[in-house]
């Protein structure tokens, strides 16, 4: 990859809705301004990856778009292999190279864990967090929201799902990673591991990939105050 300390070099998010996303000011804050970050948000997956070829250096990708995204990239790294789908493409002197951060980040907060692992919810969040638990050496298994009404016990529970649903009160673990850094639903529960935790480790080893250099954590915590 090309690095460059070029103030010019954007970077950006593509998806739709992203119009309440933090993206924009996780990048600020990981390199104070230094970077333009902008929101690409429309409906067009054709649109928002042209915008990105013609104009940006890399790019964040979400829902609906990390299938599609997959599928366009020259290079796929061997975690966006393992889960099908990126949230991460930088241009590269020998093309479009895709990663997966969502892997990376849980991979990263549950590595050293041991014993069995119980991943709730089937969605992009949730592949990536099954990929990550196996690789860590944990022995896992994938629920869909409506497996769960009679409960889940497993020694780490990342559950991926954007709300409460049937079950949750009936969840046993000792560490329970919950996705949703907007409106948790399990905060109260024991060994709760916090998304914003997901999240931040997943902008930093992301943005890291992007930009080519290491941004700020400490500055990038003070957003989610």
């Amino acid at each position: 990859m090309n690095q460059s300390d070029n103030a010019m070099d954007k970077f950006g998010l593509i998806g739709y809705p992203i119009a309440h996303s933090l993206s924009p000011r996780l990048f600020t804050a990981a390199y104070d301004g230094r970077f333009a970050y902008e929101l690409i948000e429309t409906e067009d997956f054709a649109f928002a990856w042209q915008t990105f070829l013609d104009g940006y250096k890399a790019i964040n990708v979400t829902a609906p778009f990390k299938g599609d995204a997959f599928q366009r990239a020259d290079i796929l790294s061997p975690e966006c292999e393992r889960v099908g789908a990126t949230n991460l493409c930088v241009k590269t002197d020998q093309g479009i190279k895709a990663y997966n951060s969502d892997y990376l980040g849980v991979k990263s907060l549950i590595e050293g864990l041991s014993g069995t692992a119980a991943v709730i919810g089937y969605g992009g969040a949730g592949k990536a967090a099954m990929a990550a638990a196996e690789d860590v050496g944990l022995k896992t298994k994938l629920y869909r929201h409506n497996e769960i009404a009679s409960g889940v016990s497993a020694d780490v529970i990342i559950y991926t799902l954007p709300r409460s649903v049937e079950g949750v009160d009936k969840l046993e673990c000792s560490v329970l990673l919950e996705a949703n850094y907007k409106d948790p639903c399990l905060t109260a529960h024991k060994g709760y591991v916090p998304g914003t935790a997901w999240h931040l480790q997943q902008a930093v080893l992301g943005y890291s990939l992007m930009t080519g250099l290491e941004p700020c954590e400490e500055k990038m915590k003070l957003v989610y105050l």
